[in-house]
């Protein structure tokens, strides 16, 4: 019998499929059905959120004119977190991550809708953002956590590493397409439907939330209230080197070396004089840098403390290099190894840390995770902006390089001591190839 001849679109649908594949060999975790709606949710809030706070820092600043208040917006949203984050932590572990994200992410869409409304009526005054703000700040507190302990939940422990990867790139695209939608949209109806619109996002995410396959998630145990799960928390996390000291990295990476807004406004107004324009490109340069580090990172078989430490003086080494560039040609790519290089240790330090962390203590220590990166980064914008006003960009680009680097050799040098390490050069490992090995002491002696 001959074999029946194939279907005219037998080979379209060949093609047309394997994009697809393609993707999921990059991303598997698009495998799980629940990951896929959570990744959709992520598409929609991100985006938005970035396009209400654009939003909101506009609007106060034309209701007030007063830039202060501009200032007060965002220690509102940001301050209820590094106050009572451990809390948060606490929160996640000992009840249902998918309800409490549906909670906070209703919160999210009722206070963004209030607002979008008293904007489109015109009856919004300061007081009213700056309550939507401190409410924003409250409803993160749980959120947070939350949403970084749920991954392992609707990925699987075995697509976590590939989850985060692209998680870390969904943000980074909501980052670069957010500010870009709401400034169109402000420019062109105003600020009330960047809220409304942010809203809706809220609104479709909660729905997806709830098509999940309960059962095709993976929980973790539940956490039973008792008394001292605050302080078994930190505990935990000065038990673990690897946790311990990878927070430790990350705050002194995040106080200078991740928030590049600051500098980058000064680099295009005082050094290159290419205006909006201009810090439009030097912080699209960033985030595809940052893209490209995530989808890197998503093919990483594994991560150790020792390759984030290698990494923090990579990116160290960059900034600086980047404040020695006078071209702006020369300095967009070095801002893309730069954002390329973040990310992948952003990543690197997020995974980690939910690699090795208990199950029953993943949102606690989560929340000491987002305490100390925020924290770091609300001192950053501060210390850089007053580096650059009174230095200038340059130097404050070589501070912010100073963070990475001081971080590399602290941990370096503990890292070392503890494991009784110390550089050799070995010339003649390879044929015709030297290399810098690290090597444990004792085979040093041996050798």
């Amino acid at each position: 019998m001959t074999a029946a001849a194939p279907r005219p679109y037998s080979r379209l649908a060949t093609l047309s499929s394997a994009p697809r594949r393609g993707i999921l060999r990059t991303f598997p975790a698009l495998r799980e059905s629940n990951y896929r709606l959570y990744v959709t949710s992520q598409l929609l809030t991100n985006p938005g959120g970035w396009m209400q706070r654009i939003a909101q820092d506009w609007l106060i600043l034309q209701l007030s004119g007063n830039v202060a208040l501009v200032g007060l917006t965002v220690t509102l949203q940001l301050g209820p977190m590094l106050l009572f984050g451990l809390w948060g932590g606490v929160l996640a572990d000992r009840y249902n991550k998918r309800a409490i994200l549906m909670v906070t992410q209703s919160i999210f869409a009722a206070s963004a809708l209030a607002l979008g409304v008293l904007v489109v009526t015109g009856l919004v005054q300061p007081w009213h953002i700056l309550l939507s703000a401190f409410i924003l700040g409250l409803a993160t507190v749980p959120d947070n956590p939350a949403r970084q302990a749920f991954v392992v939940e609707v990925a699987g422990p075995e697509n976590l590493r590939n989850a985060i990867s692209l998680n870390s790139t969904v943000f980074q695209l909501g980052g670069l397409i957010g500010p870009a939608i709401a400034g169109i949209a402000i420019a062109a109806f105003g600020e009330g439907p960047a809220f409304l619109a942010n809203s809706a996002a809220g609104v479709i995410a909660v729905l997806l939330l709830t098509r999940m396959n309960a059962a095709k998630l993976h929980p973790a145990p539940r956490v039973a209230r008792e008394p001292g799960q605050l302080r078994a928390g930190l505990q935990h996390v000065g038990q673990r080197p690897e946790i311990l000291w990878t927070i430790v990295l990350i705050g002194l990476v995040a106080l200078t070396g991740i928030n590049l807004a600051t500098v980058l406004s000064a680099y295009a107004d005082n050094v290159f004089r290419s205006g909006a324009g201009g810090y439009g490109l030097l912080s699209a340069a960033v985030a595809a840098g940052a893209v490209i580090g995530s989808i890197a990172s998503a093919r990483r078989v594994r991560v150790g403390l020792r390759q984030l430490v290698y990494l923090a003086m990579a990116l160290g080494a960059l900034q600086v290099v980047a404040a020695l560039i006078s071209v702006q040609a020369l300095f967009v790519v070095v801002l893309v190894a730069v954002g390329a290089v973040s990310l992948y240790y952003l990543t690197g330090g997020n995974t980690l840390i939910q690699t090795t962390v208990s199950p029953t203590m993943r949102g606690r220590v989560m929340a000491v995770y987002i305490m100390v990166f925020f924290g770091a980064q609300a001192i950053s914008g501060t210390l850089i902006g007053f580096v650059a006003d009174h230095a200038g960009a340059q130097v404050a680009m070589i501070v912010t390089g100073m963070g990475p680097l001081l971080g590399a050799a602290i941990v370096g040098s503990i890292l070392a001591h503890a494991r009784r390490l110390r550089p050799r050069l070995i010339i003649r490992e390879r044929p015709g190839r030297g290399f810098v090995y690290v090597r444990p002491r004792e085979l040093h002696r041996a050798a």
